[in-house]
């Protein structure tokens, strides 16, 4: 499968979708650090994809998502942002209702 064509695929198939480096558990740089901690706290399942151990995506997705850094956050195929924008919706209360009401249509639609 083509990068690109498994980067949309990915995105289609999760509502939320953090492209981060390393896991939420174990992150390898304070922004994807900051960025998972913030999603976590939002207390509802998201999925996440490694770019350290998916050098192509890692390559492939800056350009694809016309936004040059990691973590990038996507919501119901939507482009959120970095970790700065994660961070300053997380602390004004915007990004909580978008992913509870985000994991709330997927939940329905399985």
């Amino acid at each position: 499968m083509e990068t690109i064509e498994k980067i949309k695929s990915q995105i289609e198939q999760n509502a939320i979708i953090l492209y981060m480096k390393g896991s939420p558990k174990l992150p390898s740089c304070g922004f994807s650090s900051q960025a998972a901690q913030a999603l976590m706290q939002c207390g509802h399942q998201f999925a996440y994809v490694d770019i350290l151990q998916n050098p192509d995506i890692r390559a492939e997705l800056p350009a694809f998502a016309n936004w040059p850094t990691f973590p990038q956050l996507w919501v119901e195929g939507e482009l959120i942002g970095g970790c700065d924008i994660i961070m300053e919706m997380f602390q004004k209360g915007e990004l909580q209702p978008l992913i509870k009401e985000a994991a709330e249509r997927a939940a329905s639609n399985d």
